[in-house]
């Protein structure tokens, strides 16, 4: 199959001519010889922390509240995902994981794929709980944070390093093969390097309900965009940061910096009430908040995302990156976030001008296709 592009994006570099594939691979890039729709194929998006869309909240929804959510999902790009479970009773995470994984097994080649499961608590800061019910955190506990981490489906953890016993849950983890990111949390640099010497190696959605930077006291947001190897992940949506906060950030981390964006069953919807796991979020525009003004989840989409950083400054192979390279690196899988002959077809076609999604293909089957 030809997708007829003009370009593609090869390891940051474009590449004129078409790209090939066949079965479910990339065969060739900067092929001649065939017509040309226009376009640029680009490695396809992938969100590490997302709550839901389109009225799906991943936390109590259903095998085909998981395959509206992959198909509206590639209508973005979106090509591979950890849906996120919020802070809730330890009781409601079993049915969520247990769906989740059927999803992940029955809904290959419908829409974009779940790559496991982020579960963005329950270990976190009552200081910095932000949306996050205080009512549910819970002291960390590596025993029944394992019992919940089920093998090969929870990928990833937001926790609060500087609780009691987090750093040896951190170590337990990362044993485990889990990810773990800091978030939610009043820990200081200190305390945050301590992490990432055991092991964490991200942040969530950077200057969010976490310790503020300050000068003498730039906490785990300071740490984390000068620390080596640390993912720095943020929501660029120019609610939760603004153009500038979130083009800084992107300039002191450069390919460390990924997009995520903490979308809640809004996204897609437009204004009204919406519910996070059990809390009641109201949507006005493009913000998502509790009654009380907190900023809970967001209706951003990946490829707005990705527009939004290359309109702060980045470049477009920067931006691209940031929605691929990044979070692949992170989650450890060396066959996503590329674009390349041999590599697997996760590709997103994107317009010329404004970045536009066109088509979006998942392991070489197409997912979407834009409306002429």
């Amino acid at each position: 199959m030809r997708l007829g592009v003009r370009a593609a994006l090869v390891d940051g570099e474009l590449v004129p001519g078409d790209v090939v594939v066949q079965d479910g691979r990339v065969l060739e890039v900067g092929a001649g010889g065939g017509p040309s729709t226009g376009g640029v194929a680009v490695p396809g998006f992938l969100d590490l922390h997302i709550n839901g869309l389109v009225g799906v909240d991943f936390l109590s929804t259903d095998l085909d509240g998981y395959r509206a959510a992959g198909v509206a999902l590639a209508g973005h790009g979106v090509v591979g995902y950890l849906p996120t479970f919020i802070t809730s009773p330890v009781g409601d995470y079993e049915p969520a994981l247990a769906v989740a994984a059927e999803a992940a097994q029955q809904l290959v080649g419908i829409g974009a794929r779940v790559h496991g499961v982020h579960l963005e608590g329950p270990y976190l800061s009552p200081h910095w709980p932000g949306a996050h019910d205080p009512d549910y955190l819970r002291a960390p506990d590596v025993a029944e944070a394992l019992a919940l981490c089920v093998p090969g489906l929870v990928r990833m953890m937001t926790l609060a390093p500087e609780l009691d016993g987090a750093l040896d849950l951190v170590a337990a983890l990362v044993e485990h093969g889990v990810v773990v990111s800091c978030g939610h949390t009043d820990a200081d640099a200190a305390t945050a390097n301590a992490a990432f010497d055991r092991g964490a190696r991200a942040i969530t959605h950077l200057y969010n309900a976490h310790r503020r930077w300050k000068p003498r006291d730039p906490g785990v947001g300071g740490a984390a965009l000068v620390r080596p190897g640390v993912t720095v992940q943020a929501i660029v949506d120019h609610v939760h940061l603004a153009p500038e906060a979130a083009y800084a950030a992107f300039l002191a981390a450069r390919d460390r910096f990924s997009l995520v964006t903490d979308a809640m069953e809004a996204a897609g919807q437009g204004d009204g009430t919406y519910r996070l796991g059990r809390r009641e979020v109201a949507v006005h525009g493009a913000s998502a908040e509790l009654s009380d003004g907190t900023l809970a989840g967001s209706v951003l989409t990946m490829d707005a995302a990705v527009r939004n950083l290359h309109g702060c400054g980045a470049t477009f192979a920067e931006a691209i990156w940031a929605a691929t390279g990044a979070p692949a690196r992170l989650l450890g899988d060396p066959e996503l976030g590329i674009l390349r002959p041999g590599a697997r077809a996760n590709i997103t076609v994107l317009d010329d001008d404004d970045l536009t999604v066109l088509r979006t293909l998942v392991e070489g089957a197409e997912q979407f296709v834009a409306i002429a």
